[in-house]
């Protein structure tokens, strides 16, 4: 399939889980990702009927550190434009990259965190397998936290120029805050959409290779239920070497 057809078909699947999970509670929470990959599910997703989006929570999973307020490249601004402004949602919970104390604001969202346990979780991959800013460098399947400030590695910043997020490298943040990987995967369902050429290594990686944190995304294998989107583009490689091996 396409990007827009992958879009569309996750944007479906996560409102049908919505929906099913309406009828047993009265709040949903969700984390959602904030990256290019994302266009066409958010855009699908604002589009379905019949999801009681005041009875919605939700979260982001990372922000830079040192972003100006009004820059568009605030993760919590390209949510804002692209989902929260766009339906009626009861509450969003904005991770703040600009707060004085980076420590003290990791605690006071993995707070919210626990407050306010994650049904589900809307991610992509990065281009060295990260989910969130989990980087190899600083993954831990094992982390104690749910949110820390982390320095950003070569690739993954390298990933927002190709991304067209920043024009330089230079431009791009060395730190960010991010949810960590334990606090991702502890979610009921994870849904994970992953279009794009630039993304077909990670994801051979991610279906390939041994779990561990040298491909943080490989963790999402040993999720009950994590769902993986992939266009024509992404799953090139893997479809590859599939054929070879068989």
């Amino acid at each position: 399939m396409n990007r827009q057809q992958l879009g569309q078909q996750a944007a479906q699947a996560v409102a049908s889980q919505i929906r099913t999970l309406h009828r047993s509670q009265d709040f949903i929470h969700i984390i959602f990702a904030s990256a290019p990959s994302q266009n066409e599910f958010l855009n699908a997703l604002t589009q379905e009927i019949d999801i009681d989006w005041s009875r919605i929570r939700a979260f982001h999973m990372d922000e830079y550190i040192g972003l100006p307020v009004d820059a568009p490249q605030r993760f919590g601004q390209y949510l804002k434009e692209r989902l929260f402004d766009k339906v009626p949602i009861n509450e969003v919970y904005y991770l703040d990259g600009n707060a004085a104390d980076p420590q003290q604001e990791c605690l006071r969202y993995g707070a919210l965190l626990e407050q306010y346990p994650t049904d589900i979780v809307c991610m992509g991959i990065g281009e060295n397998c990260h989910i969130a800013f989990n980087d190899p460098h600083v993954a831990d399947f094992n982390d104690p936290d749910l949110v820390k400030k982390v320095q950003l590695d070569l690739t993954s910043r390298q990933q927002q120029v190709h991304d067209a997020c920043f024009p330089t490298l230079e431009q791009v943040p060395e730190y960010a805050l991010t949810l960590t990987i334990p606090a991702l995967v502890r979610a009921h369902y994870l849904f994970c959409m992953v279009p794009a050429s630039h993304k077909a290594e990670a994801i051979n990686h991610t279906l390939t290779d041994t779990i561990s944190e040298t491909y943080p995304a490989t963790i999402l294998r040993s999720h009950a239920n994590a769902t993986l989107f992939i266009d024509q583009d992404s799953a090139a490689k893997y479809l590859k070497e599939t054929a070879l091996v068989k």
